[in-house]
């Protein structure tokens, strides 16, 4: 029996795109990857790959070899089409759907009678629903489905269905994780989890599209939230003279009480951003979801703050701030309180303020722009300058402090709780712990 998806067709080769594609390739389908970006397009199609995650590079290149992926700047025709393009925020904090529209309107021509269309894109509730109406629009001669209401017998299914995956551990969280499947009409659905379990191994759960929009909003919104108390908790800390680091490892204790790190702030294409698909959808009922929201983003603010006090302070001493990506061990810089901090660093102090980023291979163009010099940790650990901590990359995790010598350290992820074996003798206003961040 021939198989019922034979030729996949992938709409952005992004973080989500390219290991879904590859992923998908594997298990023996055609897959034509996507990609408005040519230098993306050239790079897959030469089997190699242009985001750091593990293991991403050897399915790729596979995968271009044996012909099973090919990449192209336009979509082709295909049996199932895989939108994953980004979903980014206004500076108004409202949903910019403009690319999903246009990979929507880019495979209408291509769509025949038995096709699936599928969004991965994380979007507002009812988004799976505009796209059928586009496609609708552009091919009066196929019927799409309107709602759950409408029976078996529209001629395209559509559905939507969320990644919850970890950057770092993409490809296996692929494979692994449950998916929550949600179609337009059970038929949709039902068609969209066989596709699915084709090469993912968690279970793959049915419910609606509107559903299964807010189940990924929910996701991140919850995280964000409970990120939000960390870094509250660490400000109020700050005011009350208490070390933020032990009274989590204390309060955690408590058999029901898991309170998170605090940090920076938040960063990457989620937790920062889908909390506010929420509030725009529902403003005056996501009162504690813009909360926490607000709360998160003002801590690079503070931490900024705190930072520049430190800088002024002392005036001798270079200035090298620790990873730019919005989490550990990843290249990933989406969103990114550090990047932001470093960024607004370095229109205060320019050529003073030196970078260590061990997952990127040349500093944005904004920062070296301005003088910021990339530095490799050795250069920055020689300088017994300022070292302010961003990003808990393993690298850093395994710096002592005799190796920190005579540095003065912000430490924002409170991974270098030992002292320096010199003790710097700081302004009074310092001298306490800054925002639950270690500083010695």
């Amino acid at each position: 029996m021939p198989p019922e998806f034979p030729t996949v067709c992938v709409l952005g080769l992004g973080y989500i795109g390219l290991p879904t594609a590859a992923l998908i390739a594997a298990r023996g389908l055609k897959v034509v990857g996507v990609d408005v970006n040519p230098a993306v397009v050239a790079t897959v199609s030469a089997g190699r790959v242009h985001i750091i995650e593990a293991d991403l590079d050897g399915l790729v290149q596979n995968a271009v070899l044996t012909g099973a992926l090919v990449a192209r700047t336009r979509p082709e025709p295909a049996d199932v089409f895989v939108i994953a393009v980004p979903t980014p925020l206004s500076d108004a904090k409202k949903p910019v759907l403009d690319n999903v529209i246009a990979a929507t309107r880019s495979i209408a021509p291509h769509l025949k009678s038995g096709d699936l269309v599928i969004l991965e894109s994380t979007s507002p509730v009812g988004t799976t629903a505009q796209i059928s109406q586009i496609l609708a629009a552009s091919r009066p001669d196929l019927a799409f489905p309107a709602s759950e209401a409408d029976g078996p017998d529209a001629d395209i299914a559509i559905a939507y269905c969320p990644e919850r995956v970890l950057p770092g551990r993409i490809l296996k969280e692929l494979v692994d994780n449950d998916r929550c499947v949600g179609g337009l009409t059970p038929a949709c659905t039902a068609k969209a989890r066989r596709f699915y379990e084709l090469f993912v191994r968690g279970e793959c759960i049915e419910t609606a599209a509107r559903t299964a929009e807010m189940v990924k909003l929910t996701e991140n919104a919850f995280r964000d939230t409970n990120i939000a108390f960390a870094n509250e908790l660490s400000v109020i800390c700050d005011s009350l003279d208490i070390n933020v680091w032990e009274l989590i490892e204390l309060a955690n204790r408590h058999p029901r009480v898991n309170i998170l790190k605090p940090g920076p702030g938040v960063g990457g294409h989620c937790i920062a951003v889908d909390p506010w698909f929420i509030v725009d959808a529902a403003p005056e009922e996501a009162r504690l979801i813009r909360a926490a929201r607000e709360v998160n983003d003002a801590k690079a603010d503070y931490v900024l703050d705190q930072v520049r006090a430190l800088i002024e302070a002392f005036p001798d001493r270079a200035v090298t701030c620790l990873g730019l990506a919005f989490k550990a061990n990843i290249d990933d810089l989406r969103e990114s309180p550090a990047l932001e901090i470093v960024d607004k660093l370095a229109r205060l102090y320019g050529g003073r303020v030196g970078v260590v980023e061990p997952f990127i291979e040349e500093l944005p163009a904004t920062l070296s722009g301005m003088g910021v010099k990339q530095l490799t940790l050795e250069e920055a650990l020689s300088q017994d300058g300022l070292l302010i901590l961003l990003v808990d990359h393993d690298l850093f995790r395994k710096v002592t402090a005799e190796q920190r010598g005579d540095a003065l350290v912000y430490d924002t992820r409170g991974i270098w709780r030992e002292p320096s074996p010199s003790t710097v003798s700081l302004p009074q206003h310092l001298a306490s712990p800054q925002t639950g961040l270690a500083l010695y």
